[in-house]
């Protein structure tokens, strides 16, 4: 299982814009095979901060994430477009 976290800040302008797409973005990643997680949140305290939690069952399945139609459109084509900061932590489960 791999398991990541991806912290994104955005400007508060964009805030409803990011929104729309994060909702179309994990709709679609919900329905992908190989995902068993896929949850964005914004992060208390600091609104302009999203936190998007991801599972997949192996390295295929995330990499099949990356390469699909709607990650090119919502996440590199909306997400990584509005951006300021990106940041990825891989994470390993304890138990």
């Amino acid at each position: 299982m791999i398991s990541f976290v991806v912290r994104l800040k955005f400007s508060p302008e964009d805030r409803l814009e990011v929104a729309e797409i994060l909702q179309k973005l994990t709709l679609a990643s919900r329905q992908e095979p190989g995902c068993v997680s896929y949850i964005p949140h914004r992060v208390e305290g600091a609104p302009d901060m999203v936190l998007i939690y991801e599972q997949y069952k192996d390295a295929a399945a995330e990499d099949a994430h990356r390469q699909s139609a709607h990650f090119k459109q919502y996440a590199v084509g909306g997400l990584y477009q509005k951006m300021l900061e990106r940041s990825r932590e891989d994470l390993d489960a304890l138990a």
